[in-house]
């Protein structure tokens, strides 16, 4: 059992010093295009669903508008969007995506625009455990000049917030089946959608959006 756990820790640590790595060689964001536009006002178009659930987009697309704001940018109501697209007969975000920029700019008065992909929404299972998983991608895009402005991805997932239980087979079982009924009668799935949103839209260094206008600290970064 002991050199198991070496093992693992072993394993762990050469994880780490592997991200680390990376994280190290990796090249910081270009900003150049992002300070030149200065964006005051985000779009955040539906996120495109690419899950078999389909509340994964609009359970993102609740939870998108307040990072941004606190980041210190005006942006256009959710309800107001909806409605204008749905007058114009587009509904679905694959539909939405494709509409002008110049389109997007005149009707809603935004400087630009947020495309966004979902590639995991919903809870997996497992024999002995399950887990729920959001995960996202995202551009900034100018409306002006069409340029991409910046880019950024966010994975939150309920295994996160749990622990192993004691207790041998027996409790992670009974921890297992715990899990599945909490998932069941609560919608992780938002709450994770929450916690992932937050994290693609992150403001600030080293790789997050720069700060808008309505923040204290706009063109500190």
């Amino acid at each position: 059992m002991k050199s198991v756990s070496v093992m693992r820790r072993v394993a762990g640590l050469a994880l780490c010093l592997a991200v680390t790595a990376c994280a190290s060689q990796g090249q910081a964001p270009d900003y150049t295009a992002f300070k030149a536009a200065k964006p005051r006002t985000i779009l955040v178009l539906p996120p495109v669903n690419h899950t078999p659930d389909v509340n994964a987009t609009n359970g993102l697309l609740s939870q998108m508008t307040l990072p941004l704001a606190e980041g210190g940018y005006y942006v256009v109501p959710v309800t107001l969007e909806t409605e204008t697209f749905r007058q114009n007969g587009l509904s679905a975000p694959d539909e939405i995506i494709q509409a002008p920029a110049e389109k997007l700019r005149t009707t809603f008065g935004a400087d630009a625009a947020l495309y966004t992909t979902i590639t995991a929404y919903g809870s997996v299972y497992h024999v002995i455990d399950s887990n729920t998983i959001v995960t996202a991608s995202a551009k900034l895009v100018d409306l002006k000049s069409g340029s991409v402005l910046w880019t950024g991805i966010g994975s939150a997932a309920s295994s996160e917030k749990r622990q192993n239980s004691g207790g041998g087979i027996v409790g992670i079982l009974v921890s297992a089946a715990m899990n599945q009924v909490i998932d069941n009668l609560t919608d992780e799935s938002l709450a994770e959608a929450g916690t992932a949103a937050n994290r693609l839209l992150k403001v600030g260094p080293p790789n997050g959006l720069l700060y808008g206008p309505r923040s204290v600290k706009y063109g500190t970064d």
